[in-house]
């Protein structure tokens, strides 16, 4: 993981984002918060198995998918499969050794 402290690159709201093989940080202070970090490399691994393009094709097209749905941009990005399952299993720091391939997947399902 190569970590980038930079707050011109993170969107408002956020305190980090990853593009593989980056992980963009707002705040210097973050480069302790194990849980941020754990997030990120979730993602980190989501990318990897899905071939890294293939990846933001599908998380913009589900981003999509989740707006119209929700009709809320916070909403539709909370809901996006990739970020349920970081968001989910964030506070696990082993979560990465038992994870199975492709877990994504199972999170892919519309809440009401």
């Amino acid at each position: 993981m190569l970590l980038i402290v930079t707050k011109y690159l993170i969107p408002n709201g956020y305190r980090g984002m990853t593009v593989f093989p980056f992980v963009f940080i707002k705040y210097k202070e973050d480069r302790g918060n194990l849980v941020l970090l754990n997030h990120e490399k979730i993602h980190l691994r989501q990318q990897l198995e899905l071939l890294i393009v293939p990846f933001y094709v599908w998380y913009f097209l589900e981003y999509i998918i989740r707006l119209l749905h929700y009709r809320n941009s916070n909403l539709a990005y909370r809901n996006i499969s990739f970020e349920r399952e970081a968001y989910a299993n964030e506070f696990d720091s082993l979560y990465l050794q038992k994870r199975v391939f492709w877990n994504f997947y199972f999170y892919l399902k519309i809440k009401k």
